[in-house]
């Protein structure tokens, strides 16, 4: 396995705020939840491109998560559950006996065919988005801001793709999520940019996280089998727990930003006014402070200082549906098999940041 960025994490937090370049980075878990906590003194306006909601702050990021968190309601998630033949389907479509890959035969096409379902795309696209996830990451990795660019472009050439069609010719009555999300937004001043925007955040961000999530989950169920016969018996909710707590010790969703307002003091350190902050989540939720030893894996102890969806006013309004689809990958996957091996000539090789997991994770289904 190559290098794991955990590491330089956990070192990281045991100097408290870190001054790196032009900002901060917090690793400690009392830190990034006071920042988080704090939309005042610290916003979430950093991005170059328009993020709703969670680029937004004040009335404006209530407005819109007021709008669009319906949409993540126990009642939908309950609909939303009869896509579980997505990952039924898929399961039995992976071979037996030989190496696959968690993360891309698994993780990435279970996120493209179940998103392409919850929001009414073509199936034809499985193969042009599983090419843009994995450019995104190498984009990621790159640091090169223009790459990063073109990549989020192709995206939104995507979205523009599909959604085109539908302004021009509006559907009597919504058949689907992107049609109730035009209906919604129409009349909002900037409404395709806004409505552009909201199907990037929850597709593009969705896609390469639910990937990653599967990833570490199999990476873990495979390195600890005696959990294989707890997890297929726990009941939903327990299940639940069990999958946030094994994201919490491997945390694929590194970091998020924020910027001070003010001249601000955190954890005994003086943040001026445009600095911008790194919130580590990964470093965060492997605080010894808080959770003891960092991989002991104790879901109900645990859980309510699990910072894997973030904390505050930009707690990720996904949350809901990244829980089902995660729960149905798992669910479905130990259903299918009975044995999860790593292969023991060809390691899981580790993403780099900014991207937090793993890369690929080989394994031999049985």
């Amino acid at each position: 396995m190559n290098h794991d960025p955990r590491v330089d994490y956990d070192r990281l937090r045991e100097q408290g705020l870190s001054r790196t370049g032009p900002g901060w980075v917090a690793c400690r878990h009392a830190d990034v939840v006071a920042i988080a906590q704090d939309p005042e003194r610290f916003s979430s306006g950093v991005s170059r491109f328009l993020q709703v909601p969670n680029g937004l702050d004040g009335a404006a990021h209530a407005r819109m998560r007021e709008l669009f968190d319906p949409f993540f309601s126990p009642s939908r998630m309950a609909a939303l559950a009869g896509l579980r033949w997505v990952a039924t389907d898929l399961v039995a479509e992976l071979p037996r006996g030989v190496p696959i890959d968690a993360v891309t035969d698994y993780g990435s096409r279970f996120a493209v065919r179940f998103m392409t379902q919850w929001l009414g795309w073509p199936t034809d696209l499985e193969d042009e988005l599983l090419a843009w996830m994995a450019a995104n990451h190498e984009a990621s990795r790159s640091g090169d801001l223009a790459r990063t660019a073109e990549v989020a472009g192709r995206f939104d050439d995507i979205i523009r793709r599909i959604v085109t069609p539908r302004l021009l010719n509006p559907a009597v009555g919504p058949a689907d999520v992107t049609d109730e999300v035009i209906a919604l937004l129409r009349g909002e001043h900037g409404f395709e940019e806004i409505l552009v925007s909201v199907l990037r955040n929850w597709t593009g961000g969705d896609l390469g996280s639910i990937a990653l999530c599967i990833g570490v989950l199999v990476h873990w169920l495979a390195s600890h089998p005696e959990h294989l016969d707890e997890f297929r018996n726990l009941p939903d909710e327990a299940l639940d727990r069990a999958i946030d707590e094994v994201l919490r010790i491997d945390d694929p969703f590194v970091s998020n930003r924020r910027v001070a307002t003010v001249d601000a003091q955190v954890g005994g350190v003086l943040i001026p006014a445009g600095d911008r902050v790194v919130l580590n989540w990964t470093g965060a939720n492997r605080d010894p402070a808080v959770f003891g030893d960092p991989e002991r894996f104790d879901p109900e102890a645990n859980a309510a200082d699990n910072l894997v969806y973030g904390t505050g006013p930009h707690v990720c309004p996904g949350r809901p549906l990244a829980t089902l689809e995660l729960r149905i990958a798992v669910q479905e996957l130990l259903r299918g098999v009975q044995r999860i091996d790593l292969v023991p000539d060809d390691e899981p090789v580790r993403a780099q940041p900014p991207v937090g997991g793993f890369e690929s994770v080989p394994v031999v289904l049985g």
